[in-house]
């Protein structure tokens, strides 16, 4: 490793500690000139520090404007997540594995600690599935694509209402993979002889336990839609895998 680089990743590193602990979204950093002073390397390796940190996600940088602490978002973490998922099928038992020991967790919190305004979230996104339901089994791709969106919407909603931050910072993170998982499924559903009134009836039972702040029971209710999720996963993708190819 050059000197340079070593320079770079020194400033890097202690730049990003101070991002992550000390300063807020929208601060702006010191100068190219004060930071170079500051670490005693010269501008260029300054320079350099910052689009590494840039392309970390933590800091916006603009031409002739001092480097800005960026709000976090999950979307280096969605895209790898969406990359993985098309390009190996295990992605989306990965998926689940990790949604039935998140979800379940939020699930159970949600019955703890949801408030008025969480609960009315999650009902929204229920009935948004409901007003959808009958014109996407009808296959109107609008309202599939709708159904869809509320169906990611009821359990970004549960995790909002957890009151983990963590939880609901990792949930709109995973909002594109989730959906691509929800889609690979719905087929494996369908080839099982459920409709999505099945589906809205597994969320249903979800809201009743957090709405009735039974934790026990909202963590058995997702994770046994989960379950019933990652069977219809495999039903769709051996069906795949089955479908004779057109020579």
């Amino acid at each position: 490793m050059s000197e340079r680089g070593s320079a770079v990743e020194v400033v890097a590193d202690d730049l990003a500690r101070q991002i992550l602990t000390q300063l807020t979204p929208g601060a702006s950093l010191p100068s190219e000139a004060e930071l170079a002073e500051t670490y005693a390397v010269s501008r260029l390796t300054v320079r350099e520090a910052v689009k590494l940190l840039a392309g970390r996600g933590l800091l916006e940088v603009a031409r002739g404007r001092k480097a800005v602490v960026r709000e976090p978002d999950g979307a280096a973490f969605a895209d790898f997540l969406t990359s993985m998922m098309h390009n190996d099928s295990k992605g989306l038992f990965d998926l689940v594995e990790v949604r039935l020991s998140l979800e379940v967790q939020s699930a159970t919190l949600a019955a703890k600690r949801a408030n008025r305004a969480g609960i009315a979230a999650i009902e929204s996104a229920l009935q948004g599935m409901r007003e959808n339901a009958e014109a996407a089994m009808a296959d109107d791709p609008e309202a599939d694509r709708r159904f869809h969106d509320f169906d990611v919407g009821f359990h970004e909603a549960v995790a909002l209402a957890s009151g983990n931050r963590i939880l609901g910072y990792l949930f709109e993170a995973m909002s594109a993979p989730l959906r691509h998982g929800i889609q690979i499924s719905r087929r494996g559903h369908a080839n099982r002889g459920h409709t999505l009134l099945d589906t809205i009836d597994w969320h249903q039972r979800i809201l009743e336990a957090i709405r009735a702040g039974n934790a026990r029971a909202a963590g058995e209710a997702m994770r046994l839609h989960l379950k019933d999720t990652e069977r219809d996963i495999r039903n769709a993708l051996s069906n795949m895998a089955e479908r004779p190819t057109r020579s």
